[in-house]
C-alpha cells in the first residue's frame, strides 16, 4: 500500500485546511485509515481514524468538534478537514494504513501544517 498524502500549509489561528491521503496498491488488507501528527520535540499521537470498510470515525479530545475525517471510496482517499485551527495543530500529519490488529503498516510521507497565532 502506497499513501500520499497533501494539503498541509500554513494558516492564521481559526482558519482552515484540508488534508487529502490517496492509498493505491493492495488496499485489501486495509482495515483502518488515520491520521497522525507530530510537533517538533513531541511524540506522535493519534488524530483521527475510520474503518476503511465501514463508517465509524474516531477523534482524538484534543480535535473532537474541529476535525471531520472523511473518505471517497471510488478515489481510495481519505481526507481530514481542519476547522478553528490552534497553533498547538501545527505539526507534521501523518496518513497510515492499519491491519485488524491496529498495526500500522504502511505511512505517508507527512505534510507540514503550521498554524499562526
Amino acid at each position: 500500500v502506497q499513501l500520499q498524502a497533501s494539503g498541509g500549509g500554513l494558516v492564521q489561528a481559526g482558519g482552515s485546511l484540508r488534508l487529502s491521503c490517496a492509498a493505491s496498491g493492495r488496499t485489501s488488507s486495509t482495515y483502518v485509515m488515520s491520521w497522525f501528527r507530530q510537533a517538533p520535540g513531541k511524540e506522535r499521537e493519534f488524530v483521527a481514524a475510520t474503518i476503511w470498510t465501514g463508517s465509524s470515525t474516531y477523534y482524538a479530545d484534543s480535535v473532537k468538534g474541529r476535525f471531520t475525517m472523511s473518505r471517497d471510496r471510488a478515489k481510495n482517499t481519505v481526507y481530514l478537514q481542519m476547522a478553528s485551527l490552534k497553533p498547538e495543530d501545527t505539526a507534521v500529519y501523518y496518513c497510515a494504513a492499519g491491519d485488524h490488529g491496529l498495526k500500522y503498516n504502511y505511512w505517508g510521507q507527512g505534510t507540514q501544517v503550521t498554524v499562526s497565532s
